[in-house]
C-alpha cells in the first residue's frame, strides 16, 4: 500500500493536485488582500494623493478626545455629532494635503534642526528644570493617540504652512482711512432723553368677562397646556447598584489597609522658625538671644543686622525638610526648643520649634468600615462591567427589562415624567440617576419611539441605563376650569403690556410729528430723564436699558426709538451727539489699527487657502466616509 502511494505521489497528477491545494491555502490566508485588489481604500484623494481610512479615523478620534477634554465628562457625543466630527477631520486632512502639495511645488522645506528646535521650545514639554522632558513628550503623544513620527509630520506640515501663508500675510497694514473712522464710530458718545413705561405702572384694566377669558385660553394653548409626558421603565446599572452585593473578606480588608496605609498614618509635623547666619559666631549669638526670650520680630532684626535673615518654615513633616542636617536637628528639639548652630552648604542655621503635632496612626479596626466601603467601590466597578455584558445578552435573548433588572440587581423605576423629570403632580420623579446622568437618560427617553427594544447606554462615566417606553401622553390643553386663575392673571398681564405698548407708540408718533420726546412725555404725564453721555459699550450703572443702547446710536437726533424690556417698554430720543476726534488719541488709533490688520491678515489667509482648495482636484469615497467615525 505504501509503495502504491509513493508511486502515485510521483505522478504529474499528484503534483498538480498539491500545487492547487497550496494555492488555495495561500489565497485563503490572504483573503482580504485578494478581495481588495482593484478596490480604492482611500477616503479622499487630493490630486492623486490618498487619505487612507485609518488616517482619517485617527484624526477623527483625536478630535473627539479634544472635544471631550474641553467640554468635560458630562459631554455626550451623539451619532450625528460624531459623523460631523468625522467629516470635519477629513476636510482638515484635505486642506493639509493641499498646503503640503503647494509647499512642495514651491520647494518649501523644513530642516530637521528647525523642527527639533521648535519641539524643544514648546513650553508644555519642559520639565521642572525648564528643559525638554522626554517623559512629558511621550505622555502628550500617548494622550493624543499619536506616534512620534505622526506628530513630527504634523509639526513639519504646520511649519510649512506657516512659511507658505507667511508670505501672504506679510505686508498687510490697516489704513488710516479705515482705522480712524472706525475709532471715531467706536468712541462716539450720546446723550438721550428716556421715558420708562413699566408694566407695573400701567392703568389697571377692567375686570374681564368669562367669554374674554375663554377666548384668551383658546388662543394661547401653549401657555395653558400640559407638557408631553412619557410612561417608562428605567433600569440603571452602576457600581452603587451592585455594591451592596459585595461582602469583603478579612483578607481583602487587610490587603486594602496595607495598600492604603499612608492614608491612615499621619507623620509627626512641626512648625519651625529659622535664622540663617553667615558664621558660627553670629549664629551662636542669635541662638543665645533667642534662648533669652527674644520674639521672632527681634530675631529677624538681629539676623538682618548680622548679615543674615530669619524666616518661618511653616508646618512640615520630616520629609518636607530636604536638608538632612536640618531635619535631624529640628525633629530632635522639644516644643519651643532652640537648636545649636547647624552648618549646611547655605550657612549656619538656628532653628526653633514652636508647635508639635504628634504622629497619628489609625489602626485596622478603627478604619474597618472605610476599608469595606473602599473594597466595595473597587470591586463594584468591575462587577458592574461584567454585569453589563450579561444584561445585554439577556435583553438580546428576549428577556424583559424587569426580568433583567431582577436577575442582575439593577435599580428599577417605573415613572411618568415630562422631559425635565417632573411628574404629572409637578414634583421631581424619584429616578435612580441624578445630575448630568439623569439629563442624558431623559433625553434618550424623549427621543425614543414607542416599541424600541431596550438596550444599555452610557450615562456619564460609570453608570449604564436601559429603558422601555410604555406610553406617550401627548401635550393637551388643560380645561378652562382647571386653569381659570392662571388665565385671568395672564389676561391682566397682557392687558397691562398692551396699554404700555400703546403709550410708547403714542410717544413715537408725537416725536415723528416734530415734537421733542420730553414735551410729549410731560403732556402725557410721564416722567422723563436725561441719561448720558454714554458710549456704544454697556457701562455699569447706566440707566439706559441695554435693549435701547444700540437703537439709540442708530437713531438720528430728530427721531425716537422704543424697545420692550424685561419689565416694560422704554422710549428714548438722542438729544446730543458727541463725536470723537481720533487725532487726539494716537494710542487708540494704534490699537484699532492692530485689530484691523489682524482681521485683514486672517481674511487674506482664509482667501488664499480657499483658492488653493478650489484649485485642487479633490475626490471623495462616499462609501468610506461613513466609516471614518468608529461606532
Amino acid at each position: 500500500m505504501l509503495t502504491a502511494l509513493r508511486r502515485l505521489a510521483g505522478t504529474w497528477f499528484a503534483k498538480a493536485l498539491f500545487l492547487l491545494l497550496i494555492l488555495s491555502f495561500g489565497i485563503w490566508g490572504i483573503e482580504d488582500i485578494v478581495r481588495r485588489i482593484g478596490t480604492d481604500t482611500a477616503v479622499a484623494r487630493v490630486g492623486g494623493d490618498p487619505i487612507e481610512l485609518t488616517e482619517a479615523q485617527q484624526a477623527a478620534r483625536r478630535e473627539m478626545l479634544r472635544m471631550q477634554r474641553q467640554l468635560g465628562p458630562s459631554f455626550e457625543m451623539n451619532p450625528r455629532m460624531a459623523q460631523a466630527v468625522g467629516r470635519q477631520a477629513v476636510e482638515q486632512l484635505v486642506l493639509d494635503r493641499v498646503q503640503r502639495q503647494e509647499a512642495a511645488r514651491m520647494n518649501i522645506a523644513v530642516p530637521e534642526t528647525a523642527l527639533r528646535d521648535y519641539i524643544f521650545g514648546i513650553p508644555a514639554f519642559h520639565g521642572a528644570d525648564g528643559r525638554f522632558s522626554r517623559p512629558l513628550f511621550d505622555g502628550f503623544l500617548r494622550n493624543n493617540g499619536l506616534s512620534e513620527g505622526e506628530f513630527l509630520n504634523l509639526l513639519r506640515a504646520d511649519l510649512q504652512r506657516q512659511q507658505l501663508v507667511g508670505a501672504v500675510r506679510a505686508g498687510a497694514a490697516g489704513p488710516d482711512a479705515l482705522t480712524k473712522p472706525l475709532l471715531a464710530w467706536e468712541r462716539e458718545q450720546r446723550v438721550a432723553d428716556l421715558v420708562l413705561l413699566p408694566f407695573a405702572a400701567a392703568p389697571e384694566p377692567a375686570a374681564p368677562e368669562e367669554v374674554q377669558l375663554r377666548r384668551f385660553h383658546e388662543n394661547n394653548p401653549d401657555r395653558f397646556s400640559s407638557p408631553q409626558y412619557r410612561r417608562y421603565t428605567l433600569a440603571v446599572l452602576s457600581p452603587e447598584t451592585v455594591a451592596a452585593e459585595i461582602k469583603p473578606t478579612e483578607e481583602e480588608l487587610r490587603a486594602a489597609y496595607e495598600a492604603h496605609r499612608n492614608e491612615f498614618e499621619a507623620p509627626e509635623r512641626r512648625t519651625i522658625e529659622q535664622a540663617l547666619l553667615p558664621s558660627q559666631e553670629k549664629a551662636q549669638a542669635v541662638a543665645e538671644q533667642w534662648r533669652g526670650g527674644a520674639d521672632f520680630a527681634g530675631i529677624e532684626a538681629a539676623a538682618q543686622q548680622a548679615g543674615g535673615q530669619a524666616v518661618s518654615l511653616g508646618t512640615t513633616d520630616r520629609s518636607g525638610l530636604p536638608v538632612p542636617e536640618l531635619a535631624q536637628a529640628a525633629f530632635a528639639l522639644p516644643e519651643n526648643g532652640i537648636s545649636d548652630p547647624v552648618r549646611t552648604s547655605f550657612g549656619w542655621h538656628v532653628l526653633k520649634v514652636t508647635d508639635i503635632q504628634p504622629e497619628q496612626v489609625r489602626g485596622f479596626d478603627a478604619v474597618r468600615d472605610e476599608l469595606a466601603a473602599m473594597v466595595r467601590r473597587e470591586r463594584a466597578a468591575d462587577l458592574a462591567y461584567e454585569r453589563a455584558n450579561q444584561v445585554e445578552d439577556a435583553l438580546a435573548g428576549g428577556a424583559t427589562l424587569a426580568e433583567a433588572a431582577q436577575r442582575f440587581g439593577l435599580a428599577l423605576a417605573e415613572v411618568t415624567t415630562d422631559a425635565s423629570g417632573q411628574t404629572q403632580a409637578g414634583t421631581p420623579a424619584d429616578l435612580p440617576l441624578s445630575g448630568a446622568a439623569e439629563d442624558i437618560a431623559l433625553r434618550a427617553v424623549f427621543a425614543a419611539q414607542q416599541g424600541d427594544a431596550p438596550r444599555l447606554a452610557e450615562a456619564g462615566q460609570t453608570a449604564l441605563f436601559a429603558f422601555e417606553l410604555k406610553e406617550i401622553i401627548p401635550a393637551a390643553l388643560r380645561p378652562f376650569e382647571q386653569v381659570e386663575a392662571q388665565v385671568r392673571e395672564a389676561w391682566l398681564a397682557n392687558a397691562r403690556r398692551h396699554a404700555q405698548e400703546e403709550r410708547a407708540a403714542a410717544l413715537l408718533t408725537a416725536v415723528k410729528g416734530g415734537r421733542p420726546l420730553a414735551e410729549a412725555a410731560r403732556e402725557a404725564d410721564l416722567p422723563v430723564q436725561r441719561v448720558g453721555p454714554f458710549s456704544r459699550q454697556p457701562q455699569p450703572g447706566l440707566r439706559l436699558p441695554a435693549e435701547l443702547l444700540r437703537p439709540v446710536f442708530d437713531t438720528p437726533p430728530d427721531q425716537a426709538t422704543m424697545a420692550e424690556t424685561a419689565d416694560g417698554f422704554a422710549v428714548a430720543q438722542p438729544v446730543q451727539v458727541m463725536p470723537f476726534n481720533p487725532d487726539g488719541d494716537p494710542l487708540a488709533v494704534g490699537r484699532v489699527r492692530d485689530a484691523v490688520e489682524q482681521a485683514m491678515l486672517n481674511d487674506l489667509e482664509a482667501q488664499y487657502l480657499d483658492a488653493l482648495r478650489a484649485r485642487a482636484e479633490v475626490t471623495y469615497n462616499e462609501a468610506l466616509l461613513e466609516q471614518v467615525t468608529p461606532r
